[in-house]
């Protein structure tokens, strides 16, 4: 395990893009190297500036393509079926969490991890622009079905690129500026967001070939990405754990038992799956209660774009000095909007404007969610334990996220505002459970 005590992060004259590090970061965290190799600490400023471009490009071809929305979108457009516009959200995430476990020790297995996420970004470039050819030249169920599959081989090449950047960065951002380093890119990517969600709304938003260069666009900032993170400089990592990936991926499990801090992580993290779930009842409540303006595509870019762009830095610069505040925190402000929405409806207050705000809030708490839980993972966890841990945690919340997905049923008897609620105070209770997660010690 590498030191853990601060080190001179490089001189001036061997990093030219220190004084853009120091402006972003602050000239006394600049001068700190924590918890990363020795070799590394020269690289910092420009591993740094890498991370906040190539993570402002995918986070930006997140909003583009986002299964939430756009795809939705795409495939009612082409006369998809209507069914599957409900199978967009479980492929999307569970597909991108389930295969980790198995995939983290073959990764484990290489000295050098940068590749596994240059070759998932470009697979998932490669997906979007295949999409959008889709789009252009199929209809009905034909593309609908193959949408979906390439929906498929993204979320599975999103998996792979999960794995490796918790474990690369871990060895090549100092532990006081990751948090930084994600809280940036959101912001690029929610101004981006803003300028796309205006675009949308002068443009009607639903046109076809609004959509198609959409996906257009996320294809070529991940493709974008891609190249940018093949210019880490990443020293070599143990490959010890690259064993059997069946074998390991059961080895790992035993982690839930044997590590308690790693335990009430994965627990809290599932209970903070409540701020995701309470997003497309919250749209669905607008939609009935009369805010449909609220329903156009531009106007959810622009929620989403606002509170990323509000949010990143904020969230960023708190998850660096405590991530279990920042979780608590965001779970309060999700149930807070979620209970706030409920109230309106059964006040009778209704008005577009209204959801649009409610839409924000929980948007911008679940980006310090996000942010919160990635930040604490990595520190949690050391150089040898951080595929694994990162891996293990993926793998189950996939699982539940396909479990979650039944809870949907619960909708005719609840109504979509009952289902934000129970949400909400599910997002409320995960807070409460964040309280018991130990602070990560500098």
């Amino acid at each position: 395990m590498a030191d853990s005590r601060p080190r001179q992060a490089g001189s001036k004259h061997l990093e030219p893009d220190r004084s853009v590090y120091e402006m972003l970061i602050g000239e006394e965290d600049a001068r700190v190297c924590k918890d990363v190799p020795d070799a590394a600490c020269k690289h910092l400023p420009r591993n740094f500036l890498i991370h906040v471009i190539a993570l402002s490009a995918t986070k930006t071809g997140d909003h583009l393509g986002s299964a939430k929305l756009v795809l939705v979108w795409v495939l009612g457009a082409v006369g998809a079926p209507a069914f599957m516009a409900g199978l967009t959200v479980p492929i999307r995430e569970s597909l991108a969490l389930i295969p980790q476990l198995f995939v983290a020790a073959w990764i484990r297995s290489h000295a050098i991890r940068k590749w596994f996420w240059v070759g998932g970004s470009a697979v998932q470039g490669a997906c979007m622009v295949a999409m959008a050819g889709v789009a252009l030249m199929l209809q009905g169920a034909t593309a609908g079905w193959a949408l979906l599959g390439l929906l498929v081989i993204f979320s599975l090449a999103r998996g792979v690129c999960s794995v490796a950047i918790k474990d690369v960065q871990g060895k090549t951002v100092s532990r006081r500026t990751r948090g930084k380093a994600s809280g940036y890119a959101s912001s690029a990517a929610g101004g981006a967001a803003l300028v796309i969600g205006a675009s949308g709304l002068l443009s009607g938003g639903e046109h076809l070939g609004y959509l198609a260069a959409l996906l257009l666009g996320a294809g070529g900032l991940w493709l974008g990405a891609a190249l940018a993170y093949g210019l880490v400089i990443e020293e070599r990592g143990q490959t010890a754990g690259g064993g059997n990936a069946g074998q390991e991926a059961f080895r790992q499990l035993g982690l839930l038992r044997s590590d308690a801090q790693f335990r009430q992580f994965v627990i809290t993290r599932a209970l903070f799956l409540s701020t995701a779930f309470a997003a497309p009842f919250m749209v669905v409540t607008a939609r009935e209660t009369g805010g449909t303006d609220f329903r156009d595509l531009g106007g959810l870019l622009l929620a989403v774009g606002a509170a990323n762009l509000l949010g990143g830095p904020v969230w960023g610069h708190q998850s660096d000095i405590s991530s279990r505040r920042v979780l608590i925190r965001a779970g309060w402000i999700a149930g807070a909007a979620c209970v706030g929405l409920f109230a309106a409806v059964h006040i009778g207050w209704q008005h577009s404007l209204l959801f649009a705000g409610f839409y924000f809030v929980l948007a911008l708490a679940h980006s310090g969610v996000r942010l919160g839980r990635s930040t604490y993972l990595i520190d949690m966890a050391t150089q040898e334990s951080r595929a694994a841990y990162t891996a293990v945690s993926n793998t189950l919340i996939g699982l539940l996220l396909l479990a979650g997905g039944s809870l949907s049923l619960l909708e005719p008897w609840l109504g979509a505002s009952g289902m934000v609620l129970m949400f909400g105070t599910g997002s409320i209770i995960a807070s409460i459970v964040a309280v018991r997660l130990p602070e990560i010690e500098d």
